[in-house]
Formats: structure tokens, C-alpha cells, sequence
């Protein structure tokens, strides 16, 4: 339909389409101190800008805003148009507090009292 569109038109339109899509991705990935949106999710991967972000490898953190979802070992799966598509090796949920190597009982005190 916008084939008949003169080529600085077409470039226009594709350029408004991933700001769009950017302002709307909620979740971002981290490596190191940058930060790249993320596009498309899925369980198994994610796809970012391929013409934005350059090509990540290893780990990264997936951020929804502030909060901190994921851990992710990742390599690139494919190219597909203007989206570069990455595929998890591992991906692990983070946890806001530290693993305990002990069973914690179910009747324990939330906190002590002072004897004052």
C-alpha cells in the first residue's frame, strides 16, 4: 500500500514506527551502564532495534522500569527486518533477597522485642 510512496516517505514512516515502538516497551535490557528497549518478548527470547542497539552477547539484566525481572545468559538468534532477534541460553528470575542455605520454620518470629 505505501509502495507507490516516494522512498524518503517510506524511510520517514519506518523511522516514526520504532519511535513508537520504543516509547511504548515498558521492559529494557542492561549491559553494562547502557539500557536498550525491548521490543518483542517471549519466553524464550527478545527482540530489540537492530539498527539502535549493537550486538549484544553474554550476560544482561531485563529491567520493567525500575524493577530488576531477569538475569539472562543470551546469544543472537536472527535478523528479521529492523528487529534483531536474541535467543536465552539461561534465563533466571532475580530475587530481591539472598538465597538462605537453611530451612526457615513457619511459626518464626517476624522480629524480637527489646528487653527494655
Amino acid at each position: 500500500m505505501i509502495d507507490f510512496l516516494p522512498k524518503e516517505f517510506q524511510d520517514e514512516l519506518a523511522q516514526a514506527r520504532r519511535r513508537d515502538r520504543r516509547k511504548r516497551a515498558t521492559r529494557f535490557v542492561h549491559v553494562g551502564d547502557e539500557a536498550f528497549a525491548i521490543l518483542h518478548y517471549t519466553d524464550h527470547g527478545f527482540a530489540v532495534d537492530a539498527k539502535d542497539v549493537p550486538r549484544l552477547r553474554g550476560l544482561i539484566d531485563i529491567f520493567d522500569g525500575p524493577r530488576h525481572l531477569y538475569q539472562a545468559l543470551i546469544v543472537a538468534s536472527e535478523q528479521d527486518g529492523d528487529l534483531m532477534r536474541y535467543e536465552f541460553k539461561r534465563n533466571t528470575a532475580a530475587a530481591a533477597t539472598a538465597p538462605v542455605d537453611f530451612e526457615r520454620p513457619g511459626d518464626a518470629p517476624a522480629g524480637l522485642l527489646p528487653s527494655d
